[in-house]
């Protein structure tokens, strides 16, 4: 019988990545259950009605066959004048490609970083699917360890102790702990990029979720630009998740070497949906902002309720939106607890180990349902973990 390549079979590594409680709550859920699902960043508001308009005014238009592969200029030259605009850095449409979402801007980008055998470095606690993509790249995934009493920035430290590597990905706003990095932080990841002569991907799907501190794209660093290949999405800052437009930002023979890629794998992205995409960002922060208000309402919110006890912890987010809270009181992990939680309240939410090592004992809630049931199942988890904590002791 034919075999399956070690590239898929070994691509998620050995051991379990903590989704096993997010695919049973959705079978939970399909089987009539009444599951609260804090499990993922999906809006509950929906993508908004001129969006879903200026899609299918395109669409009956005719912008329904292959849309050029680089992507529709519209929307390439309306990106490259946001990020001129937010960087200072000059950029143009040689700088910008569309990608079929943020996940496969990380992916193309990592091909264009890293050639086969090569380490790529990314900071722990990650979005879940990073080791995996620098994986299907070729490239040998190295974690770099943050901690809550460093409200997970990466230390100039613990950046030193790395090995040789070709490429390093970090994300602020960061998925999953709301971290955004400070000025401080960012001046110590370009000086190692440019010591190491690194290739930087600067994951930025949540820059217009920040509750406190500064977006800062390391693009608009001294020197930093042409090492710099910036990832970008409707996804969340327009609630587009399932439209899949994203786009990666950077020098130009990156970005043509990227393009050589889409050619020959995703054949581009449909011009109806990049149509609205440009609807979308030509109407200024307006849109953007009104997706974002329910998550910071919540936000605050939610730390008001971990405030009214003393079990549970939190390091307030600074961005994005979710909330990690700490459960080691109870002596469980995040996985048992975020299993136990569901098996006996029917709240779901992820387990930190999903996220990496340096998330290990606490649990990731999505702000993604209304207040008011939130709120409910935010008291519950709390009371849940109060009782583990007390029978423990």
């Amino acid at each position: 019988m034919a075999q399956i390549s070690t590239r898929l079979t070994t691509l998620n590594g050995p051991g379990s990545d903590g989704w096993n409680v997010f695919y049973r709550a959705r079978r939970m859920k399909a089987d009539g259950q009444n599951i609260t699902e804090l499990t993922i960043g999906e809006h509950d508001i929906g993508t908004h009605p001129d969006i879903l308009d200026a899609m299918h005014k395109s669409a009956s238009g005719g912008h329904t066959g292959y849309a050029i592969v680089p992507g529709v200029s519209d929307l390439r030259d309306t990106i490259a004048g946001r990020v001129e605009c937010q960087t200072g850095v000059p950029t143009n449409r040689d700088n910008v490609v569309i990608t079929p979402g943020g996940q496969a801007g990380l992916f193309a980008a990592h091909m264009a970083a890293c050639t086969p055998g090569e380490t790529a470095l990314f900071i722990d606690p990650y979005y879940a699917t990073y080791p995996g993509t620098l994986r299907a790249v070729g490239a040998v995934p190295h974690a770099i360890a943050t901690d809550a009493a460093n409200a997970f920035h990466p230390t100039p430290e613990a950046l030193a102790k790395t090995p040789d590597a070709t490429s390093l990905l970090v994300n602020s706003p960061n998925n999953p702990t709301g971290t955004v990095y400070s000025k401080e932080t960012w001046e110590a990841i370009a000086d190692f990029a440019q010591e190491r002569d690194l290739w930087l991907i600067s994951d930025e799907v949540y820059e217009s979720q920040v509750w406190a501190g500064a977006h800062v794209s390391p693009r608009s660093l001294p020197d930093m630009a042409d090492r710099t290949l910036v990832v970008g999405s409707m996804s969340k800052g327009y609630a587009m998740t399932g439209s899949r437009v994203g786009w990666i930002v950077g020098p130009k023979d990156a970005i043509a070497a990227i393009i050589d890629l889409a050619t020959n794998t995703t054949y581009g992205v449909p011009g109806f949906i990049q149509d609205a995409a440009t609807w979308a960002l030509q109407q200024g922060p307006a849109l953007e902002t009104e997706v974002a208000a329910p998550f910071a309402r919540r936000r605050d919110k939610v730390l008001k309720v971990i405030s009214q006890q003393k079990r549970v912890t939190a390091i307030p987010p600074q961005g994005a939106m979710y909330v990690m809270l700490n459960i080691r009181c109870t002596g469980l992990s995040g996985e048992a607890f975020a299993n136990a939680l569901l098996d006996t309240h029917g709240i779901a939410v992820m387990p930190g180990e999903s996220f990496g090592t340096a998330a290990a004992g606490h649990v990731r809630v999505a702000l993604t349902i209304p207040d008011e049931p939130l709120v409910q199942a935010i008291q519950t988890l709390c009371t849940f973990a109060e009782d583990l904590s007390e029978t423990r002791a």
